[in-house]
């Protein structure tokens, strides 16, 4: 705030009340007791949780145009915190940790039924394409280059300038 007041002097503007050792909010240079602040309206111009519906008090995440408290931003399928985490969205907006979303979405071996996920290394989407087919290697399926590159690496070489994988 910027200004020093005497304990006696530093009251809400609307009741009165001193404010030493409590909750209060600044709006517009005028200071609020956290009763009057929730109940006079000023709470309409707070954010509001998109999950919980209530007002976001303190620390905000927004994600999609959309606010939320850093609890409420979940899975929709194992309901695991995405704060600070990668997610994704489907194309009903719903919220997935990248492996739930993997489970959901990826495209399905016809061997075995589990996902075919991005490469670890690169991050390509493996598919049926020339340039993105499938090359195993032990339980991983990796695209052409991580797989030359993993092979050479355990050979004490590197393929294609490539080495630290």
């Amino acid at each position: 705030m910027g200004h020093l007041y005497h304990t006696n002097c530093f009251v809400c503007c609307s009741c009165g009340r001193t404010l030493r050792g409590k909750a209060f909010y600044n709006v517009n240079g005028k200071v609020y007791c956290e009763e009057d602040y929730l109940y006079s309206g000023f709470q309409q111009t707070a954010e509001k949780c998109i999950v919980c519906g209530h007002l976001i008090m303190e620390m905000i995440l927004q994600a999609m145009g959309k606010s939320y408290h850093p609890g409420c931003f979940r899975c929709c399928v194992c309901n695991e915190c995405l704060d600070g985490v990668p997610f994704t969205i489907d194309m009903d907006n719903k919220i997935y940790c990248v492996t739930d979303y993997h489970k959901i979405f990826a495209p399905k071996c016809k061997s075995c039924g589990k996902p075919i996920t991005p490469v670890e290394d690169c991050g390509m989407q493996l598919t049926d394409e020339p340039d993105k087919r499938c090359y195993p290697l032990g339980e991983q399926l990796l695209c052409h280059d991580c797989h030359i590159c993993r092979i050479e690496h355990k050979r004490g070489g590197t393929a294609g300038g490539i080495s630290d994988l």
